[in-house]
């Protein structure tokens, strides 16, 4: 069995705080350390980890969330304002359907218009846009075993096969990296009595790298996909 997508981990100036707006934001509660419990469509946790670094460039990825009417739309809005969030201009032109806001550090994050046929039936957190080729996405398609679902002048997306959020791969050209890493990352559990070295070397043989030698201290790893993102592999608890 494939290790599976457990968590986003968003570096933060202050997880508390980011902690409660994406709880209150997905309408989710929050768990330890840090941690707002899975969403129904996305089946994965949102973790926020300390860092001294603030937010130089756009992130490489970001939520899509979708609206059931113009009403539902604008409640989004409000409710990520009062929240602490703000709009953001990653140069749209102010005639598109969606809106673009960002959290209070800064992540962007964009608010769907109503009637979005390739988000119909994904939930409240649509889809999970991605800079990346599509090498990367036929990666992570056999990394999770999730199915393609799109494939098409370089853009990939795949899903869960339960459905839910949708990752998708906008193809070149790419954006350029700001600092070391990037500042959402995917984090992958292997399910309990799996064996992390041998999912550690089933990833590599798609195509990933080590990034911290060939270690498995603590039973976490880090590796990077084809396009270089840094991403963890570590047992279940």
């Amino acid at each position: 069995m494939p290790s599976y997508l457990h968590a986003l981990t968003f570096d933060a100036l202050d997880p508390a705080r980011l902690t409660r707006f994406w709880a209150g934001l997905l309408e989710q509660e929050t768990g330890d350390d840090f941690t707002v419990l899975p969403a129904r469509d996305t089946g994965f946790l949102l973790r926020f980890v300390a860092t001294d670094e603030p937010k130089s460039v756009q992130n490489r990825l970001h939520f899509d969330l979708t609206s059931a009417s113009e009403d539902d739309q604008r409640a989004t809005v409000a409710r990520a304002l009062e929240l602490g969030g703000h709009h953001a201009d990653i140069g749209q032109t102010g005639e598109e359907g969606h809106v673009v806001l960002a959290d209070p550090e800064g992540n962007e994050f964009c608010v769907i218009e109503p009637g979005n046929n390739f988000l119909a039936g994904c939930g409240f957190v649509g889809a999970l846009p991605c800079d990346g080729t599509q090498a990367v996405g036929y990666f992570w398609s056999r990394a999770l075993g999730w199915p393609l679902v799109w494939d098409q002048d370089e853009e990939t997306a795949i899903q869960s096969p339960a459905g839910g959020t949708k990752i998708t791969w906008g193809g070149p050209p790419l954006m350029p990296r700001g600092g070391d890493r990037d500042r959402i990352r995917f984090d992958l559990a292997v399910p309990a009595g799996e064996d992390l070295r041998a999912e550690v070397d089933r990833l590599v043989s798609l195509g990933a790298k080590h990034l911290d030698g060939d270690g498995h201290d603590g039973g976490r790893v880090t590796l990077a996909d084809p396009d270089g993102n840094e991403f963890a592999v570590h047992l279940a608890r």
